[in-house]
C-alpha cells in the first residue's frame, strides 16, 4: 500500500477513535492538501477513492488538475489559499469550493464568474479569528456584513473558515468558530490542519485541511 494511503487511513482512524473516546458525533471530511506535490503523489489517493483535494495557488492547480478532473469527474477541488481577484476566472472554472472569501470585491468577482459559467461555487467566509494583522480574513464583527452582501449577490456561502494563531492553543479559537458557525446556521465548517486536526474535529469542523501528515514534509 502506498504510504500516502496508509497515512490517510491512520488519520481517519485517529479522528474516529478520538471522537468515540469523547462521545462526540461529528462527521468530518479530509481535504488532502496537495500543494507542491506532483500528480504521481496524488494518483494513489484518487485510486484509493479519496475525492477531496486542496490547492493554494491557482496556476499550480490549473496545471495539475485540469486533466485530472476531466478523467475523474467525481473529484472535489478546494481553493484554500488567498485568492486574488485577477485569478478568479481561472479558479471558478476549476475549483468546486473556495475557502478564502474575505472581502466584497472578491465575493462580487466570484459571483460574476459563476453567472458566466452558470455555476454555483461553494464558498467559505474566512475569519481572522485571532485578530492577527498579518493574516487574511474578516474580523468577527464584520462577518454579518460580508455574509449579507454575499447573499444579496446570490453567492453560495456554506460556512466559515479559519486558521488560528500558530503559537497559541487552538482549542478556544475552534470553540469560538463552532459557536459563530452555528449562530449563522451553517452546516459546513473549515478548520484544522496537520498540527491540530483532532482538536478541530472535536469542535464540529466538517472539512479538515491536511497536507504534510498525508504527503510528508514539503521540500
Amino acid at each position: 500500500m502506498h504510504n500516502t494511503i496508509q497515512n490517510l487511513i491512520n488519520i481517519e482512524k485517529n479522528i474516529q477513535a478520538n471522537l468515540n473516546d469523547l462521545n462526540i458525533n461529528n462527521q468530518t471530511k479530509i481535504i488532502a492538501v496537495s500543494k507542491t506535490f506532483s500528480v504521481s503523489k496524488i494518483l494513489p489517493l484518487i485510486h484509493h477513492g479519496h475525492t477531496d483535494f486542496g490547492e493554494n495557488k491557482v496556476q499550480e492547480a490549473v496545471d495539475k488538475w485540469t486533466e485530472l478532473k476531466k478523467e475523474y469527474p467525481n473529484l472535489k477541488l478546494h481553493m484554500i489559499g488567498k485568492l486574488q481577484t485577477n485569478k478568479v476566472k481561472y479558479a471558478v472554472k476549476l475549483f468546486d469550493y473556495i475557502h478564502s472569501v474575505d472581502n466584497e470585491k472578491l465575493a462580487r468577482k466570484i459571483s460574476e464568474e459563476d453567472k458566466k459559467l452558470n455555476k454555483k461555487t461553494k464558498v467559505f467566509i474566512q475569519v481572522n479569528i485571532g485578530g492577527e494583522d498579518q493574516k487574511s480574513g474578516v474580523s468577527k464583527i464584520e462577518i454579518f456584513k460580508l455574509l449579507s452582501y454575499c447573499r444579496e449577490i446570490k453567492l453560495d456561502v456554506v460556512g466559515l473558515m479559519c486558521i488560528p494563531p500558530l503559537e497559541n492553543d487552538p482549542d478556544s479559537y475552534f470553540k469560538e468558530m463552532s459557536k459563530l458557525n452555528k449562530g449563522f446556521g451553517f452546516s459546513e465548517l473549515s478548520m484544522g490542519m496537520s498540527s491540530d486536526y483532532l482538536k478541530a474535529s472535536e469542535h464540529s469542523a466538517t472539512y479538515l485541511r491536511i497536507g504534510s501528515s498525508i504527503f510528508g514534509q514539503r521540500s
